[in-house]
């Protein structure tokens, strides 16, 4: 972990840090989490700290360790399908609404977020693939022109960093998204806000489907 610099919203990065640490596999699941060491590193006071760690436990990514303090909790199957259902209605809602309401703007603006999904596909960064694909999907919900759909998917985007983590770490599959982000790109520039939603929908389904799978068959085979 990096230090990290002063700012007004010290505990969303100290969050952020953590929580990509977990989805790159620095912390795996069972690893304990120590509240003072984690502050050193990052160059914080234990309070951000501890606020960080306790908003990650409210959000199931943490679980309390036998004895005292916190470990990075197992990944719930069942949730994950829960959560993949849920964000492929307000994706869908997203995909839509940004079709309806921005296909100018998506299509001068999109492609820089497409060529930046490529490069961090290039590098072999499981954390910059994340946040490749975040941003992307980040992009469309300001162009949906709807303001309570980024707000309902932080949760959600959340617990999906860390299944992408755990997928990219083993597999290639999850990299070729850039294409299914291309031709969703193109529906939302077309003005095709049926076709945006038919596929935003069918993109999440299918990661789901994939990854739940995926991390099936790594549990069986432990």
């Amino acid at each position: 972990m990096r230090p990290l610099l002063s700012a007004p919203s010290l505990v969303d990065q100290v969050h952020k840090a953590i929580l990509s640490d977990i989805a790159d596999g620095k912390l795996p699941p069972g690893a304990r989490i120590i509240q003072e060491q984690i502050a050193q590193e990052l160059g914080v006071s234990r309070q951000p700290v501890q606020q960080a760690l306790t908003l990650l436990r409210n959000q199931g990514v943490l679980r309390d360790a036998p004895g005292r303090g916190l470990q990075v909790a197992e990944l719930d199957l069942e949730h994950v399908r829960h959560m993949y259902d849920v964000r492929a209605v307000i994706e869908g809602l997203a995909f839509r609404k940004a079709a309806q309401t921005n296909a100018v703007t998506a299509q001068a603006k999109g492609p820089a977020f497409i060529r930046a999904g490529r490069q961090a596909v290039a590098s072999g960064s499981v954390s910059a693939m994340i946040e490749a694909d975040m941003a992307f999907h980040d992009f469309v919900y300001g162009l949906s022109g709807n303001p309570m759909v980024a707000p309902s998917m932080e949760t959600h985007w959340t617990n999906t960093q860390r299944v992408m983590g755990e997928v990219l770490m083993r597999d290639n599959k999850p990299r070729d998204i850039w294409d299914q982000h291309e031709a969703l790109l193109q529906a939302i520039a077309a003005g095709d806000g049926e076709r945006a939603e038919q596929l935003a929908r069918q993109h999440i389904q299918e990661a789901a489907d994939f990854m739940i799978a995926r991390l099936g068959h790594e549990k069986t085979a432990t």
